[in-house]
C-alpha cells in the first residue's frame, strides 16, 4: 500500500543514514514527510538568516540539518529538486550562507506546492534560487486551469553508476530534447532494485523506466517509511521474487504500474534474453546502440498514452467550414446565432461545444455502433488502460451498460443470483431477460441502516442449493456491486475462484460504477474484475496451479468428499481444465473519474466472447444505444482514458491522502467527536469478514493500521476514500443533515441513511473543499453547542428522544422475503422467482389494487393474506427496490417501509399505498 501507515509507537524514531531524530507519528505518506522537511529548511533558515539568537539559533540550526538529514534519502527518488539541488544546499549550509539557503528553500517549497515545476524546464539548473520566468508563473484561468505548457515527465533509470556514469546517462538523454517534441523529461538514476520499485511508487512524474546491466537487490539504508512502500509485493521477501532482475524487476513494475513504459539495456548475448522478457519490456536496447534511439522511444511510449484519437478528431471537425444541411439545427451553433431569443445559451456554454456537434452520420467522426476509425481506436485505448480483452463506450449511463451485458448473455429460464442491494437496473434486466432471479441477501448493519455486502457462504450456499435441486446447469450469471456506494469492497479472486469450483462456466458481472478509479492504484487493483480475471487466466493456465489443484483434491476427497457442508467451509479451488474465466465490469467513468454525466464503459474479459457472445452482445448494444450518440461524452472517455494512463496513480494516491487526513482530523478534534464519528472498517465489516482485524484507518493509537494486510487477506474491505459520518448525535436523520449542507454550507453530497451521511473523496477533491468541510463541521457543532445550552427542559428531552431514535431505536432491516408460488417453479424447493410474468401480469389494472401502509395492508396481513407486490418500490435511500414485482410483502419490511421517513420512495404513491395484486389475480387457474 503507497498510502503509509502511520508508527504504531508514535515516539518512534525514523532511522535515516544520518540517524535522524525526525518522528514519523504524523506521516502516512513519504511525499508529506518531503513537503514538510523542505518547509522546516526555509522557515528555520530565515528566522537563522534574520539574527536568532542564543539557545533559539542552536536549535534552529539543529532543526535544518535534521531535515537536510530527514531529506538525504527521500530526495534519491526525485529528480526535482533531487539530490543535487539537496547537496548544494547543504554546502551552502556549511558554509554559513544562511541567506541563500533560505531563497532556494522557499523557491523549492513554492514550485512543489504549486507543481509549478512540472510546467517549466528545471533540467538545466544546478540551483532552483534562479528566478523563475515569465513563462513559468502559475497565472490560472477561471476554472483553475494551468497555463499551456509541454507535459513533464520523469524517466528512471536502474543501474549501479559512478557520478561520473550517472552525469554521462543524463547528458546523453536530456541533450537530445528539442523544443519541438511535445513533452519535457528530466531524468532520475537510482542504484539497486529496491529502490527501483520504492521509486515508481514514491514518484509520480515517472513514466519511463530504463533497466540497465546488472544491480543490485538490495537499498541501502533508508527510512523506514520508505521501506514500507514494498507493502504491495506482499508479505514475502522482495528478494524470494527476483532471479534474473532485469526481467523481474519488470514483472514486478508491470504489476505495480502497469501504464509504465519499460526499457532495458542490456550487454548479455540476444540468445540468452529472447523469450524470457515475458512481454515485461516496450523495447531491449543493446549496450552499442546510442541514445537517440532510446530518447524517441521514450517519447513515443509517452506519446501512444496521450493520444486521444476521438477528441483529436472532435477537435478536428470543430475547426473545419462546414456547410450543414443535415439533421440537429444546433450543428456549428446555427441556430443560436440565428436567434434573437436564445443568446445566453451560446455564452453561457461557449461555441466549441457547438462546433463539435454533427449528426452521427456526417463529419468523419465514426460511428458508435460500428467503429471504424477514432472511436475504434479509443475503445481499444481504453482496453490497454483499463486491462480488459476489449472495452465498448456508453453514453446513456451505467444503468443501460448493465442492460446491455444481461441482454447479451442472460437467456429466459437462466437462474441468475443476484444481490439484493443491487442497483435497480440489474433489477430491471433481470426483468426484461425473463431471467429467473435468486437474490441474496447481504448482512445488515443495523446500528448505521445500512446493508454491506453479500457473504461469499451466502453465494456458495445458494449455488449448492441450487445443485442439489438439479438446477445449477441453468445458473448462468452472478451479478455484484464492487465496491458499494458506502465502499464496502468485495474480494473478487476469491469471489470467482470458489464459484468456478461449483460452477465452472459462471458469468461474472461486476458492477463497478463506484469503483473505476481502483485500476490506478496498486493496493486496489487487484479487488477489480479486469486484474483479476486476467490473474485468473494465468493461474489456471501454470503448471504450478496444477499441482496445487491435483493435491488439494486429492487431499479434499480423503477427508470426506463433496458434502455441501464440507464445501461451505472449505477453501474451493477450481479445475484448471474446466474453469473458464468470463468477466464484465460496468464502470461509471463520469462518478469516480474524468468523463461528462452519464459516460459509462463495459469492460469484458471473458474467453468464450469470440465464439459464443460477439453476436449477441452487437445486438444487445444496439437495442440500448442512441443512433444519436452524444459526442462530447465520447470526447471526454477518451480524454478521461488519456487522464488516468498518465496521472491515475498520482490522483487516486492524493485522494487517499485526503480521505485519510480528513478521517484523522475529524476523528481527532475534540468538539466534532462530540457528534460526529466517521465510521471504521470495525464498524461497517462485521469481524468474520474482516481477519486482519484491522479496525481503523489512521486511528490515533495504531497509525493506519495493518490495511495492506487487510486489502490482500480480508473477505471485505472498506475503500478508504469513502467516509461514512455518522451524524445521529446531532438529533438530525441522514436527509436532513443532507439538506442543512446544501441550504446552509454549500456542500453537495449523495448518499445518505437514517443517520449516516456518505463523503466522497475523490480525483476531483482539493485541499480547498477538505479545509471547508472541516470548517462547516465545526460550525455545525458550534451551533449545536449553543442551542442545546440554550433549550430548556422541554426541548432538551425533545432533542434527546430524537438522538435516541438515530443511534437506538432504529428500524429492522428486513431480508428478501420470497417469491409467490404464482412466480415460483412447480416443484422447485429454490427460491428463484419470475418478475417478468409479474410484470406482465400487472399490466393487467383489473389485476391490481392499492392497500394504504396505514390500514388495510396490515389488516390484510392480519387475516392470513399473502399481499404480493405488482411492482418495484425503492426507498432513496437505501437507492434499491425493497419489493419486486412478484414478492411476498413480509411483516419485517411492512415494519420497514413504516418507519422510513425519506421523501423519494419510486413506485410508492402515498394517496393511494403500494400497489399489490389481488387474491383474484393470484389464485391458481383451473
Amino acid at each position: 500500500m503507497t498510502t503509509q501507515p502511520e508508527s504504531r509507537d508514535r515516539t518512534r524514531k525514523a532511522t535515516g543514514p544520518a540517524g535522524t531524530g525526525a518522528t514519523l507519528g504524523r506521516w502516512f505518506n513519504a511525499t508529506n514527510l518531503r513537503h514538510d522537511a523542505w518547509n522546516r529548511i526555509r522557515n528555520s533558515a530565515e528566522r537563522v538568516q534574520r539574527g536568532a539568537a542564543g539557545r533559539s539559533e542552536g536549535r534552529l540550526r539543529a532543526e535544518v540539518v535534521e531535515a537536510f538529514d530527514l531529506l538525504e534519502p527521500i530526495e534519491l527518488y526525485w529528480a526535482f529538486p533531487g539530490k543535487h539541488v539537496l547537496a548544494d544546499l547543504r554546502k551552502r549550509w556549511r558554509a554559513g550562507d544562511a541567506e541563500t539557503v533560505a531563497k532556494g528553500a522557499d523557491r523549492v517549497v513554492r514550485l512543489l506546492a504549486s507543481d509549478a515545476y512540472r510546467r517549466r524546464d528545471t533540467t538545466g539548473r544546478s540551483s532552483p534560487i534562479e528566478p523563475e520566468s515569465r513563462a513559468a508563473r502559475t497565472d490560472r484561468l477561471a476554472i483553475g486551469l494551468p497555463a499551456e505548457s509541454r507535459p513533464y515527465f520523469e524517466v528512471l533509470v536502474v543501474g549501479e553508476l559512478s557520478a561520473a556514469e550517472e552525469a554521462e546517462v543524463r547528458a546523453g538523454l536530456l541533450d537530445l530534447r528539442r523544443d519541438e517534441d511535445e513533452f519535457v523529461y528530466d531524468v532520475l538514476v537510482v542504484p539497486s532494485l529496491e529502490d527501483a520499485l520504492i521509486a515508481t511508487l514514491i514518484n509520480y512524474n515517472i513514466q519511463s523506466c530504463v533497466l540497465r546491466y546488472q544491480f543490485p537487490l538490495r537499498a541501502g539504508r533508508r527510512l523506514e517509511v520508505l521501506q514500507s512502500y514494498l507493502a504491495p509485493l506482499g508479505p514475502h521477501d522482495v528478494a524470494e521474487r527476483l532471479e534474473g532482475e532485469g526481467i523481474a524487476l519488470g514483472a514486478l513494475l508491470r504489476e505495480l504500474r502497469p501504464e509504465l513504459d519499460l526499457f532495458q539495456v542490456t550487454d548479455a548475448p540476444i540468445e540468452e534474453i529472447a523469450g524470457n522478457t515475458r512481454r515485461a519490456f516496450n523495447r531491449i536496447f543493446y549496450r552499442q546502440e546510442d541514445y537517440p534511439e532510446l530518447h524517441l522511444s521514450i517519447l513515443k511510449g509517452v506519446n501512444e498514452r496521450f493520444r486521444t484519437p476521438f477528441f483529436s478528431a472532435l477537435k478536428s471537425y470543430s475547426q473545419k467550414p462546414t456547410g450543414v444541411f443535415h439533421a440537429m439545427p444546433l450543428s456549428r451553433g446555427k441556430s443560436i446565432a440565428r436567434s434573437h431569443w436564445i443568446h445566453d445559451m451560446g455564452r453561457f456554454y461557449g461555441a466549441n461545444i457547438f462546433l463539435a456537434e454533427t449528426s452521427a452520420t456526417t463529419g468523419g467522426l465514426d460511428s458508435l455502433l460500428q467503429p471504424q476509425g477514432p472511436l475504434k481506436e479509443a475503445q481499444e485505448a481504453a482496453a490497454r488502460a483499463f486491462g480488459s480483452r476489449k472495452t465498448f463506450f456508453v453514453t446513456n449511463g451505467t444503468s443501460s451498460a448493465n442492460k446491455i451485458v444481461s441482454h447479451a448473455l442472460v437467456r429466459p429460464g437462466d437462474i441468475v443470483l443476484v444481490a439484493r442491494d443491487c442497483h435497480k437496473s440489474h433489477h430491471y434486466a433481470i426483468q426484461l431477460s425473463g431471467a429467473r432471479a435468486v437474490y441474496m441477501d447481504p448482512f445488515p448493519l443495523h446500528a448505521v441502516s445500512m446493508y454491506g455486502a453479500v457473504p461469499l457462504r451466502e453465494i456458495k450456499r445458494h449455488l449448492l442449493e441450487l445443485e442439489r435441486d438439479g438446477n445449477l446447469s441453468r445458473v448462468r450469471m452472478l451479478m455484484l456491486t464492487n465496491c458499494t456506494f458506502d465502499g464496502l469492497t468485495y474480494n473478487p479472486e476469491r469471489v470467482m475462484e470458489e464459484v468456478l469450483a461449483i460452477k465452472p462456466d459462471m458469468i461474472f458481472l461486476w458492477d463497478e460504477a463506484w469503483f473505476a478509479f481502483a485500476r490506478f492504484h496498486p493496493t486496489l487493483r487487484r479487488r477489480t474484475a479486469m486484474a483479476t480475471a486476467r490473474r485468473l487466466r494465468q493461474r489456471f493456465k501454470s503448471s504450478e496451479y496444477r499441482e496445487r489443484y491435483q493435491a488439494w483434491r486429492e487431499r479434499f476427497e480423503r477427508e470426506g468428499g463433496d458434502g455441501c457442508e464440507r464445501r461451505l467451509d472449505e477453501r474451493l479451488m477450481p479445475d484448471p481444465d474446466r474453469a473458464r474465466v468470463r468477466v464484465y465490469a460496468t464502470q461509471s467513468t463520469h462518478k469516480t473519474l474524468t468523463a461528462l454525466r452519464q459516460g459509462s464503459m463495459i469492460h469484458i474479459y471473458d474467453q468464450d466472447y469470440e465464439q459464443h457472445v460477439a453476436e449477441a452482445f452487437t445486438s444487445a448494444y444496439m437495442t440500448y444505444t442512441s443512433t444519436s450518440p452524444n459526442y462530447q461524452i465520447l470526447a471526454s472517455l477518451d480524454v478521461g482514458r488519456r487522464q488516468v494512463e498518465l496521472e491515475g496513480y498520482e490522483l487516486v494516491q492524493r485522494s487517499i491522502e485526503m480521505a485519510t487526513t480528513l478521517r484523522r482530523k475529524i476523528n481527532g478534534n475534540p468538539l466534532l467527536r462530540r457528534y460526529f464519528r466517521v465510521l471504521g472498517p470495525h464498524e461497517l465489516v462485521p469481524s468474520a469478514h474482516r481477519p486482519s482485524g484491522i479496525e481503523e484507518y489512521n486511528d490515533a493509537g495504531g497509525g493506519w493500521g495493518p490495511m495492506e494486510s487487510a486489502w490482500q487477506e480480508d473477505e471485505i474491505v472498506l475503500d478508504p476514500t469513502r467516509l461514512t459520518l455518522h451524524v445521529g448525535l446531532t438529533g438530525m436523520d441522514g436527509d436532513t443533515f443532507k439538506n442543512l449542507l446544501i441550504d446552509e454550507y454549500d456542500t453537495q453530497i449523495n448518499k445518505t441513511s437514517r443517520n449516516t451521511v456518505l463523503f466522497m473523496v475523490h480525483i476531483g477533491t482539493g485541499r480547498g473543499a477538505a479545509a471547508h468541510l472541516i470548517e462547516v463541521l465545526c460550525r455545525i457543532a458550534e451551533e449545536l453547542d449553543e442551542r442545546l445550552e440554550d433549550q430548556n427542559e422541554q426541548d432538551r428531552r425533545i432533542h434527546e428522544q430524537k438522538v435516541r431514535a438515530l443511534t437506538e431505536e432504529l428500524p429492522p432491516l428486513p431480508n428478501f422475503s420470497s417469491f409467490h408460488e404464482r412466480f415460483r417453479e412447480t416443484g422447485s424447493s429454490t427460491p428463484q422467482g419470475d418478475m417478468r410474468a409479474a410484470s406482465f401480469l400487472a399490466y393487467d389494472t383489473e389485476a391490481c389494487e392499492y392497500l394504504p401502509l396505514d390500514g388495510s395492508l396490515r389488516s390484510e396481513m392480519e387475516r392470513g393474506r399473502e399481499v404480493v407486490s405488482a411492482g418495484f418500490v425503492t426507498p432513496y435511500p437505501p437507492g434499491f427496490p425493497v419489493l419486486v414485482p412478484g414478492q411476498v410483502i413480509s411483516e419485517e419490511i411492512l415494519a420497514y417501509l413504516k418507519a422510513l421517513d425519506v421523501k423519494e420512495i419510486h413506485g410508492y404513491r402515498p394517496e393511494y399505498g403500494i400497489r399489490v395484486f389481488t387474491e383474484k389475480a393470484l389464485a391458481p387457474s383451473d
